[in-house]
């Protein structure tokens, strides 16, 4: 079993990620280009119907599998390990099966009465398959994450969007002629088809690099396991509650802008067009920076908890410090290139630039949602997920609050739909950091906030002093590359003048990992 550091692990993760959300945008880009803006409402409405049953039939398992491995592997406890899969995989099998039921039995509900447009029918009906594809393919990546093995999993996500691509712009050219309904099933399809070589994928890295017989003794092991059953149901459960919250609200919050949207007197395919404006061409745009800091919060988990588990606890202070110190430098260019360029960047990527005003209102609110990941890592991996779930309960109450109150005003409209979710954001990640100062007495300096401001501060003026000397106009390809060529450069310098990136921690990826050993 390969094992990999801290920082070889997350950049293992992050290059993966960095490959997978750019094929990830030219899925998109295909996507709004063959269904436009109505069909990727269609498609968008239909997603956190999905998220909702992921989470159901996983009951956040992965995580706690990652916690749980980590934690046995600390202890070289293999025997510990062979349980954790076997029930593990147990229960998701069975739980996707059930949801794939209920998804089956509860679509044209939810399609008629619901939503305000029925076609997302066709959409939902073609996602139930991929349920129980999901739900194995997460606990085979919660063992190699528990394993601090990064690698296959990274693969895996790559060859599912090289596979997404292919299939999407063959089943949405083909169905696109029959109605844009059938455009976005014929989407949801091709994301079945890359889960499902994913899959084939992991679990053929699996076989050739696990140490354990799954088939072997296999109901003695489910018999003797209900002290691990505990243990993985004592992070599982509030972790589910948690993921529930969430995707309750991602399934709740198209209903709530179209029924408040139209409440306020715009027409159904008035609001299906603005809502796929701002969850089809911002959101993505906003999230960009997210497969880094998602990627950190992977790694986060079992490091910590291997660290809980030696009760290294200057360990796990650097370690939260160190995400979000990373988390923050990612996001941080994020927020003045979708600041200064959103006009631009919509353009280029979409051919519109009608999201452009979405871009500029949340992407200062979004630095928050970037540092919010490894926060919540933190919080699962520390056995503090209950607190999590209830920061997360709090947050949302709160943004679907200010939802309806603006979204329902015609002045308003969609632009509510906005600032509620940077409102979700801010008070979520407030939230986090509370929990953890309560729990663990882990705070952000002052200096540390200084040293925040004075980044975002800094490439901030130096964004607009290029296009100030530049005399940048909308069109010029060649002068936009230049300009973020430089601003890029400047960028990396303000990260090392500011200790955002440190040479002590370069050094760090040469170096084997050492479970016993403090930073």
């Amino acid at each position: 079993m390969t094992k990999q550091n801290f920082l070889k692990g997350t950049l293992i993760l992050i290059a993966a990620g960095m490959i997978t959300r750019f094929l990830g945008f030219i899925n998109r880009i295909i996507v709004a280009r063959l269904m436009g803006e109505e069909g990727i409402g269609l498609y968008n409405m239909a997603l956190p119907t999905l998220f909702l049953m992921y989470t159901i039939s996983q009951v956040g398992l992965p995580i706690a599998i990652a916690k749980r491995v980590a934690e046995a592997e600390a202890k070289r406890d293999h025997h510990k390990i062979k349980q954790i899969l076997i029930i593990s995989l147990s229960i998701t099998v069975s739980l996707s099966i059930i949801s794939s039921f209920i998804m089956f039995m509860i679509i044209p509900y939810i399609t008629q009465y619901l939503l305000t447009d029925e076609r997302v029918f066709y959409p939902m009906m073609a996602i139930i398959p991929i349920i129980p594809i999901s739900a194995v393919s997460a606990v085979i990546r919660g063992y190699f994450q528990g394993r601090q093995n990064m690698k296959p999993q990274s693969y895996a996500q790559v060859i599912e969007q090289i596979v997404r691509i292919a299939f999407v712009m063959i089943l949405v050219s083909y169905l696109a002629p029959y109605g844009v309904e059938y455009a976005a099933a014929g989407a949801m399809i091709s994301v079945i088809i890359g889960e499902a070589i994913s899959l084939w994928y992991m679990m053929h890295a699996f076989q050739l690099k696990k140490q354990i017989k799954l088939r072997k003794n296999v109901w003695k092991y489910i018999k003797t396991g209900k002290q691990t059953l505990q243990q993985l149901f004592s992070i599982a459960i509030p972790s589910t509650a948690s993921r529930m919250v969430n995707s309750t609200a991602n399934f709740l919050e198209p209903i709530l802008v179209a029924q408040s949207l139209a409440l306020a007197g715009y027409q159904a395919t008035v609001a299906t067009k603005q809502y796929g404006m701002l969850t089809g061409y911002a959101l993505p745009l906003l999230f960009l920076p997210t497969f880094i800091t998602h990627s950190l919060a992977v790694a986060l988990v079992p490091n910590l908890s291997e660290a809980e588990a030696l009760k290294h606890s200057q360990r796990i202070h650097y370690r939260i410090h160190q995400a979000i110190r990373i988390s923050f430098a990612s996001g941080a260019i994020a927020t003045v290139l979708l600041t200064l360029f959103a006009d631009t960047i919509l353009q280029y990527m979409y051919g519109t630039a009608n999201a452009s005003i979405f871009l500029k209102i949340m992407a200062p609110c979004f630095l928050f949602m970037y540092i919010q990941f490894p926060l919540n890592a933190s919080l699962q991996a520390l056995d503090l997920a209950k607190q999590a779930m209830w920061n997360n309960i709090i947050s949302t109450i709160i943004k679907f609050v200010v939802l309806i109150v603006l979204a329902t005003n015609p002045q308003i409209g969609i632009f509510g739909a906005a600032i509620a979710m940077c409102a979700g954001v801010i008070i979520g990640t407030v939230l986090h950091l509370i929990t953890l100062y309560k729990s663990i007495h882990f705070h952000l300096s002052s200096v540390m906030l200084i040293k925040m401001i004075a980044l975002i501060g800094l490439t901030f003026w130096l964004g607009e002093l290029l296009l100030h000397v530049f005399q940048f106009e909308h069109g010029n390809h060649l002068l936009f590359v230049i300009i973020l060529l430089l601003l890029f450069a400047g960028y990396i310098l303000f990260l090392f003048g500011l200790q955002f990136i440190r040479l002590d921690e370069l050094k760090q990826l040469k170096k084997s990992p050492n479970p016993r050993s403090h930073p």
